[in-house]
């Protein structure tokens, strides 16, 4: 299983387009975790699982979103709601209240994951304005036999970082 997660975009149609161009073919999903600043109806006809964020107007996107992927549960939010800015443990627990396995988020513009209580959590950070890093970015999650690997790249594609998690 094979997701890429952006978030952030902040109207900057041409970085998220030329990323979902670039990746659609090698991953399962695309996830974006919101504050996209466009009309739902945009993405109608993309196969992109998107959320409200805090700068997005549209009635049309729903707050969270949960999907199924392989045996994984997945959850999706924007964070603003659960206070991601300086804890995720309100995202935890709701994490816990569905069941997720893998948490993805956006809204502090701050790329990283970590896994807790067994649950996956990755911000893929900013393909518009990213804050504690000068490059846009977005993420790969891939599950590996025994492990999830979770890649972070640039807007151009070139590997930022790069996080492994043992399953236990």
């Amino acid at each position: 299983m094979k997701l890429l997660v952006m978030s952030d975009t902040h109207s900057d149609i041409a970085t998220m387009e030329e990323v979902i161009r670039f990746r659609s073919k090698e991953v399962d999903a695309i996830i974006h975790c919101g504050d996209s600043e466009l009309e739902a109806s945009f993405f109608e006809d993309k196969p992109v699982s998107i959320v409200k964020g805090n700068c997005d107007y549209d009635l049309g996107f729903p707050e969270e979103k949960i999907i199924s992927l392989e045996d994984q549960t997945i959850l999706i939010v924007h964070g603003h709601r659960h206070q991601v800015k300086s804890t995720i443990l309100p995202l935890n627990y709701r994490a816990q209240e569905v069941g997720a396995t893998i948490v993805c988020f956006g809204h502090s513009h701050l790329l990283g994951a970590e896994l807790q209580n067994g649950i996956l959590f990755v911000n893929p950070g900013s393909l518009h304005q990213p804050r504690g890093r000068k490059e846009k970015s977005y993420s790969i999650i891939e599950k590996q036999k025994d492990s999830w690997q979770v890649l972070f790249f640039s807007s151009d594609h070139k590997l930022l970082e790069e996080v492994t998690f043992n399953f236990s």
